[in-house]
């Protein structure tokens, strides 16, 4: 396998609106981020990926940009920005940024253009189609709810917009906008950027459902369900890597919902130059009902999980590379998801970071994650903030009836801003975040869960991350052993092994609070062991053959045979 240095690093994610506020103004900021570089160089990370921080009118918090070469006055100037980098290569920390170009703000200068007439030279840079008999020209859903179309008076014709309505979507057909963007990218690059996390990439092709006039005239398509990963993704993707991508060495990771294995080896395989790794969801979705949507809830089976994630190791295993994250600005904290947020708070979500960080793939942390940051549960919606998590609670209370506490039982859960509450540095007014009120209220544990708690125990959840990054740049196997599941039907233990020549891993995670036996399979052979990682205190010369694993007990053994 050929080695690369995106491989082997370890990529923090930061949401700059919670991550720290230097002015006051209660939303975090650029100038936060730079004073917070010391404590990521501690806890040892290579590599920030840096949600958006361009011009927005924030409908969805950033993701909606009206100027891509210019930073949001809330965050700071381009000075912030370009400081920001400068003390981040200081530190040898690399800066990778969020590329979104499925869609732009209806507020950029491109669509303001495009929406003033039929005739307009920016006309086709987004997707507008007459309506079909009074109708929509689809009944495609958009991912925020209600359709994917919006009706617009000036010229009587609707744009496509696949989340909120304020976020039409790029015509990715039109080679000028492949040039606008490709020389976007290239302004980063030589601003220095380490790289690019591309923000639903898999949806920038949609010829087959949007092919001519004819077809929605016809309804043709009308009724035809959306799909990502259309034909033209790769062309478009190559095109990006060979006229852009190439000429530097960078990060490049694909989220793409949706993508399969088989998929995902054609985005990431090497000789196919078009991305390094891509963010799938398929282990996101195991705790959802099948078939619905993530807010109908079941819970999550173990033999799920162990499939899904060996599945995805496998798979790509020799032909990709995975990403590997078990939270991020989208996802909920994932000790209240997969662990257990009370009792065993601290063993839980030592064994989550040990059970993903010992598989093989890039390890992503999102802030918070470190120090286990749980789930907030707001009193009322109104105190919620996200786009998505106030347009359910409509839907399903206001127009569908649904009871509201089983609402908010689904948004406790699921909801974005679970991720988005404010980084909890101290036990003091906000957590530290903001000396002014903050844009949303901080989780009220944070005088128990904060930085400054955690950087003073030597037992805490930080202290375990700092250990597994440290154990990744020390062996070698962590990153490019082969990956085998085993006790693959016992339902407490999720169990693997790494291999690499003589040298093989054997990690143990018990999944539940249960205290459960592990038995050594008898094909594992060794002559020696060493332990190199456990979340429990540990007699080092224990016998491994059969034990017991205490709750949410994880070890880490380095076996030599």
């Amino acid at each position: 396998m050929k080695k690369a240095w995106w491989k082997e690093s370890v990529v923090y994610q930061i949401y700059p609106r919670s991550f720290m506020d230097s002015n006051g103004d209660g939303i975090g900021d650029i100038q936060g981020i730079i004073s917070r570089l010391d404590y990521l160089k501690k806890l040892g990370i290579d590599v920030v990926w840096l949600s958006p921080v361009y011009k927005s009118p924030n409908d969805d918090n950033g993701y909606d940009i009206s100027d891509y070469r210019d930073i949001m006055d809330e965050f700071g100037t381009m000075q912030d920005w370009e400081h920001m980098l400068e003390e981040m290569h200081k530190r040898g920390i690399k800066l990778v940024m969020d590329l979104v170009v499925n869609h732009t703000s209806d507020e950029h200068p491109w669509f303001v253009e495009s929406r003033k007439s039929k005739g307009s030279p920016y006309r086709d840079y987004y997707i507008w189609r007459p309506g079909v008999d009074g109708k929509e020209p689809t009944d495609w859903t958009a991912s925020f709810g209600g359709s994917s179309w919006q009706y617009d008076n000036a010229t009587g014709e609707y744009y496509l917009h696949m989340f909120s309505k304020k976020q039409p979507d790029l015509n990715w057909e039109n080679p000028s906008v492949r040039r606008e963007i490709y020389d976007m990218i290239r302004f980063w690059l030589d601003k220095g950027v380490d790289g690019f996390r591309m923000d639903v990439i898999n949806m920038i092709s949609k010829k087959e459902f949007l092919s001519s006039y004819e077809d929605f005239k016809n309804g043709n398509i009308h009724n035809k369900e959306y799909h990502p990963n259309g034909e033209r993704v790769h062309d478009f993707l190559q095109e990006m890597n060979r006229e852009v991508l190439s000429a530097y060495d960078i990060l490049t990771v694909g989220e793409c919902p949706g993508v399969t294995p088989e998929q995902a080896r054609l985005y990431t395989a090497e000789e196919r130059h078009e991305l390094n790794m891509v963010f799938q969801f398929e282990h996101m979705s195991l705790d959802k009902q099948p078939g619905k949507r993530k807010w109908d809830l079941k819970p999550l089976d173990l033999h799920d999980l162990k499939e899904n994630l060996t599945k995805w190791q496998k798979s790509l295993g020799e032909q990709g590379w995975n990403s590997l994250y078990w939270n991020n600005h989208d996802q909920p904290r994932i000790v209240s998801r997969f662990g257990n947020d009370k009792e065993y708070r601290t063993e839980s979500a030592k064994m989550l970071a040990t059970l993903l960080h010992m598989m093989q793939g890039t390890p992503y942390i999102y802030q918070g994650e470190e120090i286990g940051m749980t789930n907030v549960r707001f009193e009322t919606i109104e105190e919620y903030k996200d786009i998505e998590t106030s347009n359910i609670y409509r839907d399903r209370v206001d127009k569908q009836g649904l009871n509201p506490k089983e609402v908010m039982e689904s948004i406790y859960a699921k909801s974005r801003d679970n991720g988005r509450t404010p980084m909890q540095w101290t036990s003091g007014p906000h957590a530290g975040f903001t000396t002014g009120t903050p844009w949303i209220r901080a989780n009220p544990n944070y005088k128990e869960i904060n930085v400054a708690r955690a950087l003073e125990d030597a037992n805490s959840v930080f202290y375990h991350y700092k250990k597994l990054i440290e154990l990744r740049k020390r062996h070698e196997i962590i990153v490019y052993g082969s990956y085998d599941l085993i006790l693959e039907d016992h339902d407490s233990i999720f169990a693997y092994t790494r291999k690499l020549g003589k040298e093989e891993l054997l990690v143990l995670n018990n999944f539940y609070q249960q205290e459960t036996v592990f038995t050594l399979p008898p094909d594992i052979q060794f002559h020696s062991k060493e332990l190199l990682i456990s979340n429990y205190t540990v007699d080092v010369n224990q016998d491994i053959k059969e034990f017991l694993l205490r709750p949410y007990e994880s070890r880490v053994y380095k076996l030599s045979r």
